[in-house]
């Protein structure tokens, strides 16, 4: 098989294991150069990685570690081996699917203004946990011209290069707004009809989805505030959303409830009148459909708590600390 010298591949992990070790082997075998990033693993994935063939960086963990300072780092090592056009960004627990590799590259190559091109990322098990199927429905975004893309992506280095990469302080929604800076220069984001990655979430557990989406939160909060203001308004509707039901309106009814009248926390009811109104426009008959509608509107909550961290924490000026979920 001829090797590919125009793409080479960066994978992130931390102590993905046997997830990480699929990932390398899904990764095509005539691709000339693969970067792993390993970001402080316990486990045998350096190894793994080494024995996999491809150049191991060993992120300086004495700084603040980021996805987004991973990415970057492999991105730099990739780019001091070889002068690839384009680079598949893809997360250590996520495995490509074949034909990937060739469909994002064919597309890239026809589409001169596309800077990232991505396609369908699935949950590897949504059959196992509620938390698991939520995550495969948030994968599933329209088809055609996006304005953002997320972890897994293949991107034209030209493009990377030209808005200097992804921001490495941001602990989440990194890949948004890098989406938003590249807009703004006149380059497109593409989502692709193609089958993509693989990934595999592994929540179990109540708690994890509940990080996950304070981590959402997070990052909505800091988006907004980099390029919350006009033309983009990057994230503000989120956050409006997010607060508005995940802070205020709580808050309003049980204040107002101790103030004037214990009757007033009978507004909370708008909360299942919302879970209904969002299962019936998903189709209420599905069991997905409450799924989805119920942790939709529950998860405003653990949402509003990610936006007032974020600002407590620039008003303290304390850097903010990577929030996981596994």
């Amino acid at each position: 098989m001829s090797r590919d010298s125009l793409i080479g591949t960066v994978v992130i992990g931390r102590n993905e294991g046997a997830r990480l070790v699929a990932c390398l082997n899904s990764i095509p075998e005539n691709v000339t150069h693969v970067v792993y990033v390993d970001s402080g693993s316990t486990d045998e994935s350096i190894a793994q990685a080494d024995k996999a063939g491809a150049t191991v960086v060993q992120l300086d963990m004495t700084q603040p570690f980021t996805a987004a300072r991973a990415r970057n780092t492999g991105f730099q090592k990739l780019a001091s081996l070889s002068d690839v056009e384009f680079v598949q960004f893809v997360d250590g627990d996520c495995a490509l699917q074949p034909g990937w590799f060739k469909t994002a590259q064919t597309f890239l190559k026809q589409t001169p203004n596309a800077a990232i091109v991505c396609g369908r990322r699935r949950e590897r098990f949504p059959e196992r946990t509620v938390f698991n199927r939520l995550c495969d429905m948030e994968w599933d975004t329209p088809i055609g011209q996006a304005d953002a893309c997320g972890g897994d992506a293949m991107v034209r280095v030209a493009a990377f290069e030209h808005v200097e990469g992804f921001r490495d302080t941001m602990i989440a929604g990194e890949e948004p707004e890098l989406c938003v800076r590249l807009r703004a220069q006149g380059w497109q984001v593409w989502r692709l009809n193609a089958e993509m990655t693989l990934h595999d979430a592994d929540m179990t557990r109540f708690d994890q989805w509940w990080r996950r989406a304070r981590r959402s939160g997070h990052a909505f909060a800091e988006g907004a505030f980099i390029h919350g203001a006009a033309p983009e308004r990057h994230s503000v509707r989120a956050v409006r959303r997010i607060l508005l039901w995940g802070a205020i309106l709580p808050l309003a009814l049980f204040f107002g409830a101790t103030i004037f009248s214990p009757w007033l926390l009978l507004g909370l009811v708008i909360y299942p009148l919302q879970v209904f109104r969002i299962a019936h426009r998903e189709g209420w008959n599905s069991r997905v459909a409450w799924e989805y509608a119920f942790f939709l509107v529950l998860g405003k909550f653990p949402e509003a708590l990610g936006i007032l961290e974020f600002h407590v924490r620039r008003w303290r000026g304390k850097p903010a600390g990577i929030i996981e979920y596994k």
